[in-house]
């Protein structure tokens, strides 16, 4: 019995791995084995910075708070104790939001945590 290779299902593999690569520089773009590893390299980044971004932005929203909080006299730790202290259930994400665009809504909030 002859030889049996699905060479359809191969080349459509590669052409997803290819495709995948585009944009990549010099041989990483076209070369089937550089390719594969330069994919697979990238799909391990993505998947990890997913989780960075995470920190990242959460980092970003306790510096605005805290740049916030100090323009009304208080640090950020004392500002987010207050924030417990009298219930205010507004996460770091929309304070940071306020404490950057609506900064009067930010003084609102300052002012009802320092009482």
């Amino acid at each position: 019995m002859p030889r049996s290779v699905n060479s359809v299902a191969k080349r459509a593999r590669r052409k997803k791995v290819l495709k995948q690569a585009k944009g990549f520089f010099g041989r990483r773009k076209n070369v089937w084995t550089v390719a594969k590893n330069a994919v697979e390299k990238a799909m391990l980044y993505s998947y990890r910075d997913r989780k960075t971004k995470k920190r990242n932005f959460r980092s970003l929203w306790i510096m605005r708070i805290n740049a916030g909080a100090r323009m009304h006299g208080m640090s950020y730790s004392k500002f987010m104790g207050g924030i417990k202290a009298n219930n205010i259930e507004l996460n770091r994400k929309v304070l940071a939001d306020l404490a950057m665009n609506h900064p009067e809504a930010f003084e609102a909030i300052a002012k009802k945590v320092k009482k």
